[in-house]
Order: structure tokens, then sequence, then C-alpha cells
């Protein structure tokens, strides 16, 4: 798990693990967009972000970063994502994601994703997961834009924060399979 925490960038984005100094940036970034949250397993606005944070923070399964749009020396928190759950068997989730509705639709997740992917691989991670909520069909493209395979879909495997049961697509991506 050491590795993956290592902060990253390319060109346009960079990934640092989330630290105090992100939070302003991440709460406005996270009230971008109010609508989102309703489909995520937990809510990242108001009084819910303290708390949120926290946990993904406080859970030893979970490495987040926050997601910063990169302009020459200028770095922005546009949002987040998390490596979760690696384990001794070469697998880990990118998962958690999100980023604010001003950069979706310019390539951006895709170059966040491949950061993340690269990096996972460069650790010796031979697969990579996505879990999706199958209402949200177009984080399912962009999975599958990657080149992530549907595993299946777990039925009614998680209660979300607005109580509703939600069905969740598995995804997978292999080393062997990955193209960059």
């Amino acid at each position: 798990m050491q590795g993956l925490a290592t902060p990253i960038a390319s060109a346009t984005v960079g990934l640092a693990p989330l630290d105090t100094i992100h939070m302003q940036g991440l709460r406005d970034a996270c009230a971008a967009d109010r609508e989102i949250w309703n489909i995520y397993t937990h809510s990242m606005l108001g009084e819910h972000f303290e708390p949120a944070v926290e946990a993904m923070v406080k859970n030893p399964n979970r490495l987040p970063f926050a997601v910063l749009a990169v302009d020459g020396s200028e770095r922005s928190v546009v949002g987040m994502s998390s490596y979760i759950d690696p384990d001794s068997h070469g697998v880990v989730e990118i998962g958690g994601t999100y980023i604010q509705p001003s950069v979706p639709g310019t390539g951006f997740n895709d170059s966040l994703k491949k950061l993340m992917i690269d990096h996972a691989f460069a650790c010796g991670f031979r697969r990579i997961e996505f879990r999706v909520d199958t209402r949200n069909q177009r984080s399912a493209a962009a999975v599958r834009k990657l080149g992530a395979q549907l595993d299946g879909t777990l039925r009614q495997n998680i209660v979300t924060w607005t109580g509703f049961v939600r069905d969740t697509y598995v995804f997978s991506l292999l080393a062997d399979e990955w193209h960059g």
C-alpha cells in the first residue's frame, strides 16, 4: 500500500494524498454539483462533508487523494479519488471518484484514471477493479472506454446515504490487458 500513497502527476492532472490543505478546495468542488450526491454512497455536502472526509482518511483500507487540475505551476482541487482495498493478491479498486462539473467532458477524467491505473500497475498490482452504481451510466461508459470488462452486477449490495438500495457493476482491468 505504501507505494500507492505517493503523489503522482501528469501535465494536466495531479493526485496528492488528501490532507487538510485540500479541504476548502474539495468542499467547494463538491458543492459545485449538488444533484450528483444522490447516487453516491455518501454525501459530501454541508454537514456531511467533514464526517465523510474523516471516514475516508481513517479507513486503513482506503488511500484518498485530492484530484488537482494542473496548469503550469498552478494546481487547484477539482475533486477526489481513492485506491480502495489494496490486497496481497495484487488487486486494488479505484473508486470514490468525484470531479466537479466544469471538468467532465474535457478528457480530464480519462487522464486521471490512466494516471491512477499506470501507477497501480507500476506498484505491482495485477488487477484493478471499478465499482459503479448501475444508475451512473456515464461512469460505466467511462470505465468501459478504458478497456475494463464487466465482471457482473452485485444486486442490492449497498444502502446509500439516502436509503436507496443500489445495485453495483463490478468492472476489472488486468495488467496484461492495459494499453494505456
